[in-house]
């Protein structure tokens, strides 16, 4: 199978994920549109939900991504393992990743605001580390691109340090939620 056929086989599968992917939550969005339309004061708590899986979704990424990477810089650039490394971490990042950051983005704003959250101490703290999560996906971002072209300078040890940032954002912000010890 000729190079160009492989990336026209990757691209019809890719488009197929992210089709997939919009109709799972175009179904999501109907249905939590039915639930307000049969109960509008709880819009508020499904709104929190899709929240919930928002992040999720965005932090099984910011999770599995380095770690791609750890294995992606330890293979030959341009081998048929380097090239399978790329279809995974771009695929990764556009439909999953991108999708989830922005939908956990809009609905946690939405949330902040109906919540009255803007003026609470916990609240300041958790958006700071939200920004530096977003922050660090910019990074891995950016180093899906310098992989995609053959231009990774970083080592495996560096990407298994970079793993553990998300992680602990994430148990930043889950206290700071949770617990709210600014309140």
């Amino acid at each position: 199978m000729t190079e160009a056929r492989e990336r026209e086989i990757s691209a019809q599968s890719g488009r197929k994920a992210a089709k997939r992917a919009a109709i799972a939550l175009a179904i999501f969005v109907a249905l939590a549109a039915l639930i307000f339309w049969l109960d509008p004061g709880g819009l508020f708590l499904w709104v929190k939900a899709l929240h919930v899986v928002a992040i999720i979704a965005w932090m099984a990424g910011m999770l599995y991504l380095p770690r791609l990477f750890v294995y992606h810089a330890d293979v030959a650039p341009g081998s048929e393992q380097s090239e399978t490394f790329k279809v995974m971490e771009r695929r990764l990042l556009r439909v999953i990743m991108n999708p989830a950051m922005t939908i956990a983005w809009a609905v946690g704003l939405w949330l902040a605001w109906s919540g009255g959250y803007f003026m609470d101490g916990w609240f300041h703290a958790k958006l700071a580390c939200v920004l530096a999560l977003s922050a660090v996906h910019g990074m891995f971002a950016k180093a899906v691109r310098l992989f995609a072209e053959d231009r990774n300078e970083k080592s495996p040890r560096y990407w298994r340090m970079m793993n553990e940032a998300p992680t602990l954002l994430m148990i930043a912000i889950v206290v700071l939620v949770i617990v709210k010890p600014f309140a």
